[in-house]
């Protein structure tokens, strides 16, 4: 056998491998492939995720002071106005030039495109993000690298499994794998990158999407706890709550900070909306403006802040500073997040909470000096009652705010504020989560539909039925008795290579019976099955990646009775099965 040979042997039986493979996936319980794949993901992620922090600090400590990549208070007076000012005009000069789609970035655009584009991520936003989100974070401004992680781990995920053409079922479990993947390899947090991925962006629970996800945030935790260690975030002395009477302010901070969030959404939102009104590269220039201003009166708004979070936390920042930095970072923030630079929210969350839960600690020694938990305490009450309260999602902030911190003994006190922060922003003062903000302020009708999610979860090529022949419009009888020997379901018709409609088979075979017993004309050899007695289907393509929901919205469109099931192959197209909405309604049940 010569190498040629062999080669050719080698790519066939991958084809037929990635094939099986594709099949396979578009099964909801493909859980051993999916886990493989998730771990894959995971490792792809975590590698991203090294670069995209090295890239930060290393530019961070080229300039600031010490070369302490948190270190923005040491910054002369006109650096802190003019550093992000020029941050804000370069990224606004970049992005413009951008097509407009190619914008879109964060954890906003990664629910997008799971909502409407069945987690297909392209990889320019992706790279606009990975250099937009890190020069963002190093000119100061006021955003974390949580939201450029969702979009880059998500887009991982994604764009590894559209390079293999899997279905798009299974690329909507990847990107949430690359989600959870980031989050933890971000943060050093593999549960709250779990919880995140499934609560905050794919907003659903599965046994079958939670071990991948899993699986994807072990890998990649693995490998940043090699290249940074394992050490959690922030380093706190043990803290707990002082006396059980104590927990009526732990409830009353959470209702104040809960207040702080809905006022934090509804800036966002304003910033949005107005934002939208005027081109890109003036309103990112403004939103570098408003950071500088408002880092001339507290530099500690500038960059993600973990630095003020720890000094909150140890208690060495005084009821003055905690309230002022509350104050400009929320605005500066809300104007970063909602002006469309391309950075996170969560990070900045976490020191508006440390601020908040700070502040009103020390509030709640004056007005009870019995009161024995620190203020280092509710700091940290703070910062999971905040995450909970602007991004709805209370289990995420909980586990988070564990894993930061490897503190257990702050779990049930932050339970309380966290629901009850959650329940003032949502409940009282109807405000959507943080993200579903933003999507609205772009014109886009986000909907979480757990009655669809089935659909999204199955590919069609676990429904369709693969008993299907071909046959041309106009066939001998000897190609028909050919295919009906091979006991098929349904017969599609084609016209050239073109299908045009579907007929049971059983009505072709009863044809060719009755025209077999009757006298033929003389040369009568050929059938046309357009014109023969039969049940005809009006049919529509649809491609093997394709989702359930796909084909449903496809039928809905075409007005199509069943769709061909197809997948090109370089210049070759093949038709695999048929589906109908019978076959739909049998997978969903």
């Amino acid at each position: 056998m010569s190498a040629t040979d062999g080669q050719g042997r080698l790519r066939g039986a991958w084809r037929d491998g990635l094939e099986r493979l594709r099949l396979r996936l578009s099964r909801a319980e493909a859980l051993p492939q999916l886990g493989v794949l998730g771990i894959l993901t995971g490792l792809i992620v975590g590698v991203v995720m090294i670069a995209f922090r090295l890239l930060i600090e290393t530019a961070q400590g080229a300039f600031l002071p010490g070369a302490n990549p948190e270190n923005y208070e040491g910054l002369a007076l006109e650096l802190r106005l003019l550093l992000p000012l020029a941050g804000g005009l370069a990224i606004g000069l970049i992005f413009q030039w951008l097509p407009e789609a190619a914008r879109q970035v964060g954890v906003t655009h990664v629910m997008e495109r799971l909502a409407y584009h069945q987690g297909r991520l392209p990889l320019r936003n992706a790279l606009a993000q990975f250099f937009g989100g890190a020069l963002s974070i190093v000119c100061g401004h006021s955003v974390g690298r949580e939201g450029p992680a969702v979009h880059l781990g998500a887009a991982s995920g994604s764009l590894a499994g559209q390079r293999f053409g899997l279905p798009n079922n299974s690329l909507r479990v990847l990107s949430g794998c690359g989600v959870a993947a980031a989050i933890a390899a971000a943060f050093n947090t593999p549960l709250a990158g779990v919880i995140f991925a499934m609560e905050v962006v794919l907003m659903e629970y599965t046994v079958v999407g939670f071990a991948p996800v899993i699986l994807a945030a072990v890998s990649a935790t693995a490998l940043t706890r090699f290249a940074f260690g394992a050490e959690p975030a922030f380093a706190v002395p043990p803290m707990h709550l002082g006396t059980l009477w104590e927990l009526p302010f732990v409830l009353g901070m959470g209702v104040a900070i809960g207040l702080v969030a809905a006022a934090f959404i509804a800036l966002i939102r304003v910033s949005a909306e107005q934002g939208e009104k005027i081109p890109f590269w003036l309103r990112a220039t403004l939103a570098g403006l408003i950071v500088g201003a408002c880092a001339l009166a507290a530099p500690q708004v500038m960059g993600i802040g973990y630095d003020t979070v720890n000094d909150a936390l140890i208690g060495k920042l005084a009821f003055g500073t905690l309230a002022l930095v509350l104050a400009f970072k929320l605005a500066a923030t809300a104007a970063s997040v909602g002006l469309g630079l391309p950075g996170g929210l969560i990070g900045p969350a976490l020191v508006m909470g440390a601020c908040a839960g700070g502040a009103l600690g020390l509030i709640g020694h004056w007005i009870v000096p019995e009161n024995t938990a620190s203020a280092g305490f509710y700091a940290l009450v703070g910062m999971g009652a905040m995450m909970g309260g602007a991004l709805h999602a209370p289990l995420a902030a909980l586990t988070a705010i564990l894993e930061l911190t490897a503190n257990p003994n702050i779990l049930w006190p932050d339970m309380l504020a966290v629901i009850a922060a959650y329940g003032v922003s949502r409940a009282l003062f109807r405000q959507e989560s943080v993200f579903v903000t933003l999507l609205r302020a772009r014109g886009l009708d986000f909907r979480h539909e757990p009655l669809g999610q089935p659909l999204h979860r199955i590919g069609v090529g676990a429904a369709m039925d693969t008993r299907v022949a071909r046959l041309a419009r106009v066939s001998g009888r000897d190609a028909i008795a050919e295919s009906l020997a091979r006991k098929p379901q349904w017969i599609l018709a084609l016209e050239g290579d073109r299908p045009v409609t579907l007929l049971p088979a059983a009505d072709l075979a009863r044809q060719m019976a009755e025209s077999a017993e009757q006298a033929e004309p003389s040369g009568a050899t050929t059938l046309d099955l357009l014109e023969i007695p039969a049940d005809r289907l009006q049919v529509a393509p649809i491609a093997l990646q394709a989702t359930l929901q796909e084909a449903l919205e496809s039928m809905d469109a075409s007005g199509a009775e069943a769709l061909y099931v197809t997948m090109r192959t370089g210049d070759v197209s093949r038709i695999y099965g048929i589906l109908r909405r019978t076959d739909i309604e049998r997978s969903y049940r």
